[in-house]
């Protein structure tokens, strides 16, 4: 498996659809994961983001799904192994962040990561 598809792997993990931020389907349903594509060399931290997204006029759906993230990351960070090594996924700073949309029904939060693939 390649370092773009152990990206894949976790965020599709929680139990909603996740795609590249660059490749999101048109008729893509809510609840779902964006998120952004990094590759770096080993051992060198880089900064990913990703986008919880939901229709909704409560964050409650966002929010579990937040922690659903921040609960597997826990304070070590969650590994995902791909052929040469593995990527090491680490909360960022600040972790996550509510975002307003141009549609009030929807609910958006921002999440900061850091992540580093080790060999």
């Amino acid at each position: 498996m390649q370092k773009e598809m152990a990206i894949q792997r976790f965020w599709s993990s929680f139990g909603v659809p996740a795609y590249d931020e660059n490749t999101v389907p048109e008729d893509a349903a809510l609840p779902r994961i964006t998120y952004s594509v990094a590759i770096d060399t080993f051992d060198r931290v880089i900064s990913m983001t990703a986008s919880i997204w939901s229709r909704s006029k409560s964050w409650v759906q966002a929010t579990e799904i937040k922690d659903l993230i921040e609960e597997e990351l826990g304070r070590g960070g969650s590994i995902v192994k791909y052929d040469g090594g593995t990527l090491w996924m680490k909360p960022g700073t600040p972790f996550a962040q509510r975002m307003g949309d141009t549609d009030d029904s929807i609910r958006r939060i921002v999440l900061n990561l850091e992540a580093e693939f080790t060999s």
